[in-house]
């Protein structure tokens, strides 16, 4: 399994409308591409001063599946998320394969 990991810092001003369309369009249309099987929403605790950060967690069954949405998929849909936040926002992704699993 593929842990592909998205960390933003938002304007707090802006936080609002953006956990909006995150909620309501771009995670959406990301598990639309059935590159992955789940994503999770989360905010990360103890964030610099000015902004708020959020992590977005999506689970892919195989590296080849994430390999598929980074080709195909993930550029149209960062592109969509820049155009929307240009200056109100900075991210990073992390990209982890996962080994073995606790529950």
């Amino acid at each position: 399994m593929i842990l592909y990991n998205v960390t933003l810092s938002i304007d707090p001003d802006i936080h609002e409308d953006w956990l909006r369309w995150m909620r309501g369009e771009h995670i959406p249309e990301v598990l639309a591409t059935n590159c992955f099987t789940e994503a999770r929403l989360s905010r990360v605790n103890g964030e610099e001063e000015g902004g708020m950060t959020f992590s977005v967690m999506y689970f892919s069954p195989s590296e080849e599946k994430y390999e598929e949405y980074k080709s195909k998929f993930a550029p149209g849909l960062q592109r969509k998320h820049t155009e929307k936040y240009a200056g109100h926002f900075a991210a990073f992704r992390t990209v982890l394969t996962v080994i073995e699993e606790f529950k």
